[in-house]
């Protein structure tokens, strides 16, 4: 699908990777491309794997995912880089009713997990569990899926809680399941105060050098995009059926959730050294072989400055 009506030979060309069911799509479709130097061509990937698999094989420029497989991959020679897009990634959901209020209950409980092993969510959550005394990889029934199926499994009760991605852990709270803690409480309860993006466009930094101020418009534009679909109800108008519900309750948490995960702090040293305190911190409950558990120079893609 293209996005941009101008003559091909006088735009450059943006490939993007577009996950089935994510929210990048509600951006791009608010995203005012036809008065920009850019046209957007959009990939449909079937889940995050499906898109890192198309960036590294380079059917697409640039995905949205975190700077934890960023950092990975710059460590096994490759030249990824990162750029914030959101510092909201999931959460941990319970039915209304449930006995867990804290992370320390899920002792002996049944855990769905969105992601696999490696999912950040999960890493986390571990870290502050660890934090607390308690050994979650040891003490919980483990189910990993995609969220839809985690979402199918807890409304079944086949689990008693939910770590799934923030837009699903929404849909379960507008049907009445509680929140016991989001990404953004764990890292402040393991003492990470800044803000730190979870998600962000991943591109080749040689990309990224060669078409510098494109991606600085397009960023641009992308910004702008998203502030529109927060402040005003006709652009948001657009994004309704794309969200694939028509219980009003849902829509309108949806939207509040998406907003709330805007970065528009400074993007400076401090928050990055903060990513590289997370980064160790993860690697003391999953190291990553081959790459250490120093983030790599270059992760943040430094080319673009607010």
């Amino acid at each position: 699908m293209m996005v941009g009506n101008c003559v091909a030979n006088e735009k450059t060309t943006i490939r993007i990777g577009e996950q089935a069911g994510g929210t990048l799509e509600w951006e791009l479709t608010a995203l005012l491309a036809d008065s920009a130097d850019f046209q957007l061509e959009i990939h449909p990937v079937a889940n995050s794997e499906a898109g890192k698999a198309a960036l590294q094989s380079g059917e697409v420029d640039m995905i949205v995912s975190d700077w934890i497989w960023v950092s990975k991959h710059r460590g096994q020679g490759e030249d990824f880089t990162f750029y914030p897009y959101s510092d909201t990634a999931g959460a941990l959901v319970v039915p209304e009713n449930s006995p867990i209020k804290t992370i320390k209950d899920l002792n002996g409980k049944r855990l769905g997990i969105a992601g696999g092993e490696m999912d950040k969510n999960w890493l986390l959550l571990q870290a502050l569990a660890q934090k607390e005394g308690v050994d979650l990889n040891k003490s919980v029934q483990k189910t990993f899926g995609a969220p839809p199926l985690i979402n199918e499994q807890i409304r079944e009760n086949h689990v008693d809680a939910a770590l799934t991605y923030w837009h699903f852990a929404a849909r379960l709270e507008a049907s009445g399941y509680r929140q016991i803690i989001d990404d953004k409480g764990i890292l402040k309860a393991l003492g990470i105060e800044e803000t730190v993006p979870n998600l962000g466009y991943v591109f080749k930094q040689s990309w990224g050098a060669a078409h510098q101020a494109t991606l600085n418009n397009f960023f641009k534009a992308a910004q702008q995009a998203r502030k529109q679909l927060c402040t005003d109800d006709n652009a948001w108008q657009k994004v309704i059926p794309l969200t694939k519900t028509n219980d009003p309750a849902t829509q309108k948490l949806l939207r509040q959730r998406f907003c709330e995960g805007n970065i528009d702090t400074q993007w400076g040293d401090k928050e990055q050294q903060a990513a590289a305190r997370i980064y160790s911190l993860l690697n003391t409950i999953q190291p990553q072989p081959n790459t250490g558990n120093t983030l790599q120079t270059g992760t943040f893609w430094s080319g673009y400055l607010k």
